[in-house]
């Protein structure tokens, strides 16, 4: 079940609740005030990527090292 943060337009809290894709668009009550004075906010995502934390820098043109970009025969140029 998807988290919908809110913010209530009273006491200018934001708060979290956990409900269905049918009742996203129903109002929310706050949970501090009890309003039912609220908006529905644009929730971000926070990706996490599965690469290691240091990429390999390719080898310089001078070493030799073949390949495109590493000294090799390829049509960049380098």
């Amino acid at each position: 079940m998807p988290v919908y943060d809110f913010h209530c337009r009273d006491c200018d809290e934001v708060f979290e609740e956990r409900r269905s894709f049918a009742n996203a668009a129903a109002p929310a009550i706050c949970p501090h005030c009890h309003s039912q004075d609220t908006k529905k906010l644009l929730a971000t995502v926070a990706l996490r990527s599965s690469a290691p934390e240091s990429i390999p820098v390719p080898m310089s043109q001078s070493s030799g090292g073949g390949g495109c970009c590493g000294g090799g025969s390829c049509s960049c140029g380098l």
